[in-house]
Parts: structure tokens; C-alpha cells; sequence
């Protein structure tokens, strides 16, 4: 009989221990998820290679240079730990260029299981310098989303530990339920009085043909679907850490909401992100049933097994991670400082980790569309016609996902006259009024 532990429990070292032990039940789950993250980062950094030297490069819309110039000049060499990237070696077009191109052939390694390790560091490197280099344009929920989903990825290689599959469920519960409360805290009329979706499908940035029919709906459906959405955000995410068959009912309500929301917005690769997440709340078991069975079969030969340095800097990432977010929520809701986190917080989140999110805390009720003209003589003037933003009433809106258009994005802020986005568009007019290539292009 074991006199320090009488129920025959493993001591505390032991279970400690186990969380860095991978979980042969999501072996699976991990093979699959590694497959559609390869596809997303490709399509990411796919959208990117069309219209990255537009936004930031040198004859852009905002250099990325200028801004690495000033912020050297203000802190020294302490900048290229405020603003880690690849591009304090050149900001030319042709490094942005060539980021989002070798984004993508890592992207396809990744995909095809070759040097997984070495390309989702690669590409957590790349993703993490072009949202530096994006500034305003790349300073979204998702692009962050995608930076901490990659990088916990990179322990995923060595196997699925629970204590890795713990980070993806802290993960998805962050998201889900912050974004949730962020709705609550804002004050916001609209999600108060559950009638955010009456306009959200006319007024959301950039609407597909889905939106219309959605802005159909009866006033008491649309009603329920923000109830819905409250249910899904605040009580949902609490099943993630609850026992299987709450999970399983976690994992199918977020995902009907995420298909819902693409059949009837575009937003980019967010909610394919999002669904990618909820495959830790499934198992082997359910994942199985669409793997081939060759797959299945040579899977099942392999067993990963992290090594004592990868379970340490796993370890160091749970701390920092978890710490971090908790230090930025908590100043989210009461907007209080934690003194001694978060000086270490703003740091950790300086390589995308960590983050707050809080996806439409407020609504707009009134659609203000801005039009570019532009004239030779002053007299006759003509439209500038943007791609995906809405325009011309005799043109469909386009389904995009999942491609994000970023100056179309952005001038949807413009109208509603935010006033940090102003700085941005004086230059973008600067530039058309120059005939800059790459901006008109």
C-alpha cells in the first residue's frame, strides 16, 4: 500500500509530466488539421502577393521603410525587438514580394508534409513580418488568429500533447467568448436591443449577393440570430473544457454559426480559422470516418514523441501565452494594469501571441459609401471603381472568401470618419493624384 498517495493516484510530477506526452487519440485530428492550416496560410499569403507592394513598399501607401526608419531613430536598436520582422534587412517590393511567394511554396511543403517543423516556423516568421510590414491594413482579429494558430502548430509536429491541445481549446474559448463579452461591454444599442442584424447584411463592409437575401429575413429571425450568437459566444465556449459529448455539441453549434456567417459575408479566412479550431474538439474517432484508409494505416506506424527541449519551450509558450492574455482581458474588461505583466505582455504580443479578440463589438446602422472621382481638366469627372467594394448598383457583389481585398476593407472605415484612419487615405489620395502605379494598380 502507497502511504503518501492511499487512492493510488500518479503523484504530481507524474500528471505534470503526462501533459507533455502526446495523446495517440488526436493523432488523427493533428494530421488533418496541419493539412487545412497549409491551405489557409497559402491563400493568405496568397492575397497578400497581389497587393502587398501597393499598400506598403517603398512607392505604396504607407512605406514600410519610413516607419523602420523613424522607429530606429526613436528607439535604436531596441526597435527590431518592438517590431520583430524580416524586412529591417530591405522593405524594397522585392522582398515583400518574394514573403508572400516563399509564404506560399512553404504553404504547399506544409501541405504535402515535407519539413513540417521547418515551414510552420517559416511561415509563422513570414506571416508574423508581413503583419508588421501591413501596419493598419493587416491589424485584424484574424490576421492574429492565424499567428497564434501557427504558432502552437509548430509544437503540434512533435505530437499532440494535452498540454498543446489545451492551447488550442484556450485558444478557441478566447475567441469565442471574448468576442461575446466585447459585444456586452461596448454598449452598443444594436446587440443590446437584438437588432444587430437588421442592418449588419447592409452594412457590413464587404457584403456578397448571401447578404441580400439574408437582409430579407423577418424581423423575429433575425432577432433569434443574435440571440443565437450570444448563446454561441458566452455560454458555448464554456463546453470546450467540459467532457465529450459537450464538446461535440460545442464543436457543431460553432461551426453552424461560422457557415452561416460565409454564406452570408465575406470575411476573409476568419471563419475557416475558426472551424479549423473546433477539430480539437472533436477526436479520433469522429475524424477517422473521412481519412483514407491508406493514410490511416501509415499514420498509424508513426508514433511523435517531443523531446525534452520541445516540451520545455512548450511549457514557456503555455506560461507566456497564457499570462499575456490573461493580463490583456483583464485590462479589456476593467481597464485595469496589471503592473508586473504587462510591460512582459506588450511584448509577448509584439510576436502575435496572446491576443484579445473582439470581432464586431459594435454595429453600424447606416450604410455610407465613399466614391472616388477623379478628373483631367476639372469639368468631366470619373469613378474610380474599386474591385470588391461595393459600387455600381447594376454589379453583383462578389464572393471572395478566402481573399481580403485590404484597401477595400479599409475604406469602409473612412465614411463613418474614424479619425486614426484618415492618416492612411490622405496618402492614398496623395498617390492617385500622382498616377503611382502600384497604388492605381
Amino acid at each position: 500500500m502507497n502511504v503518501e498517495n492511499p487512492q493510488g493516484k500518479p503523484p504530481l510530477a507524474a500528471r505534470i509530466a503526462r501533459l507533455f506526452e502526446p495523446d495517440p487519440s488526436y493523432q488523427l485530428t493533428s494530421w488533418l488539421f496541419l493539412k487545412l492550416l497549409a491551405m489557409i496560410y497559402f491563400a493568405a499569403f496568397l492575397s497578400l502577393a497581389v497587393q502587398i507592394t501597393g499598400l506598403v513598399g517603398p512607392d505604396g501607401i504607407l512605406p514600410f521603410g519610413l516607419l523602420l526608419e523613424q522607429a530606429y531613430n526613436d528607439l535604436g536598436i531596441s526597435a527590431w525587438w518592438k517590431i520583430p520582422n524580416i524586412f529591417w534587412l530591405s522593405s524594397a517590393n522585392w522582398a515583400l514580394q518574394a514573403a508572400t511567394i516563399t509564404g506560399c511554396a512553404f504553404s504547399v511543403l506544409l501541405f504535402l508534409g515535407i519539413r513540417q517543423r521547418l515551414s510552420l516556423v517559416i511561415l509563422f516568421i513570414l506571416y508574423l513580418s508581413l503583419t508588421h510590414a501591413g501596419q493598419l491594413f493587416l491589424n485584424f482579429q484574424w490576421d492574429y488568429l492565424l499567428l497564434e494558430t501557427g504558432f502552437l502548430a509548430i509544437f503540434l509536429v512533435s505530437g499532440p500533447t494535452p498540454m498543446v491541445i489545451f492551447l488550442f481549446h484556450f485558444l478557441l474559448f478566447r475567441l469565442r467568448f471574448l468576442s461575446g463579452l466585447s459585444k456586452i461591454l461596448s454598449g452598443d444599442p444594436t446587440w443590446a436591443n437584438l437588432t444587430a442584424l437588421n442592418t449588419y447584411f447592409e452594412t457590413q463592409p464587404l457584403p456578397h449577393i448571401g447578404a441580400w437575401y439574408a437582409h430579407q429575413l423577418p424581423h423575429w429571425l433575425l432577432q433569434t440570430g443574435v440571440a443565437f450568437t450570444f448563446f454561441v459566444e458566452l455560454i458555448v465556449p464554456f463546453f470546450i473544457f467540459m467532457p465529450r459529448r459537450f464538446r461535440l455539441f460545442a464543436a457543431t453549434v460553432t461551426i453552424a454559426l461560422q457557415l452561416l456567417i460565409i454564406a452570408t459575408s465575406n470575411h476573409n479566412f476568419v471563419n475557416l480559422l475558426t472551424i479549423l479550431l473546433c477539430l480539437f474538439l472533436l477526436d479520433d474517432d469522429l475524424v477517422r470516418r473521412i481519412i483514407p484508409k491508406r493514410k490511416k494505416q501509415s499514420l498509424a506506424g508513426q508514433k511523435p514523441h517531443p523531446g525534452r527541449t520541445t516540451k520545455i519551450l512548450t511549457g514557456i509558450a503555455a506560461i507566456l501565452i497564457v499570462s499575456t492574455s490573461m493580463t490583456l482581458a483583464t485590462y479589456q474588461v476593467s481597464r485595469y494594469r496589471i503592473p508586473v505583466l504587462a510591460p512582459a505582455a506588450s511584448s509577448v504580443r509584439a510576436f502575435g501571441l496572446g491576443n484579445v479578440y473582439h470581432i464586431f463589438p459594435t454595429m453600424q446602422t447606416e450604410r455610407q459609401e465613399l466614391e472616388i472621382q477623379g478628373s483631367m481638366d476639372g469639368i468631366h469627372w470619373k469613378t474610380y471603381l474599386f474591385k470588391y467594394k461595393p459600387g455600381p448598383l447594376d454589379r453583383k457583389p462578389a464572393f471572395i472568401i478566402p481573399h481580403q481585398p485590404l484597401l477595400d476593407w479599409m475604406t469602409w472605415f473612412i465614411p463613418p470618419q474614424f479619425p486614426g484612419e484618415f492618416f492612411w487615405f490622405d496618402r492614398f489620395m496623395y498617390q492617385l493624384r500622382q498616377g503611382e502605379p502600384v497604388v492605381t494598380r
